[in-house]
């Protein structure tokens, strides 16, 4: 049996701030991000196995992605943490707002770079992360491929 590309696509809501930017994006602002997850592997052939026939079921992968990236990113502002934006971030979160502090600047590329680290680490031995896609408007976004690294 030949390998399966399986994907789920999620949604969730993040602000940014890009410090040192030459353009509008330094300013905090928001997004409503949609990010493709596309996994790889062999479907169950197992008739025994209760998930027979699936690559992973997508419930798996859900749970995955939702405590790795979309529960934690939701509703969160990021900042680079190696910036004076840290200031704002510690009044932030003293007033009970959700920040990130991340070790890079939050562009999309750098962000999906992130989620990738993540969830690859999380995937069952037998599946392998194929692509993101991390879409930050209707006409931009940023991909992640493993064949690309």
């Amino acid at each position: 049996m030949g390998n399966i590309r399986i994907t789920k696509q999620f949604n969730f809501e993040t602000g940014h701030a890009l410090y040192g930017y030459d353009g509008k994006c330094r300013n905090v602002h928001g997004h409503s991000y949609k990010l493709s997850v596309t996994v790889i592997g062999t479907p169950i052939t197992d008739t025994t196995h209760v998930k027979l026939g699936m690559v992973i079921d997508f419930g798996d992968l859900k749970k995955i992605v939702k405590e790795e990236i979309v529960d934690v990113f939701d509703h969160a502002t990021v900042f680079n943490k190696h910036t004076p934006h840290v200031e704002l971030a510690k009044e932030l979160t003293d007033r009970g707002h959700s920040v990130i502090l991340a070790d890079y600047q939050p562009t999309s590329e750098n962000m999906v770079l992130s989620f990738a680290d993540k969830i690859k680490a999380r995937l069952p031995e037998n599946i392998k992360l194929h692509s993101l896609r991390l879409q930050e408007t209707d006409t931009s976004f940023a991909e992640w491929y493993a064949s690309d690294n």
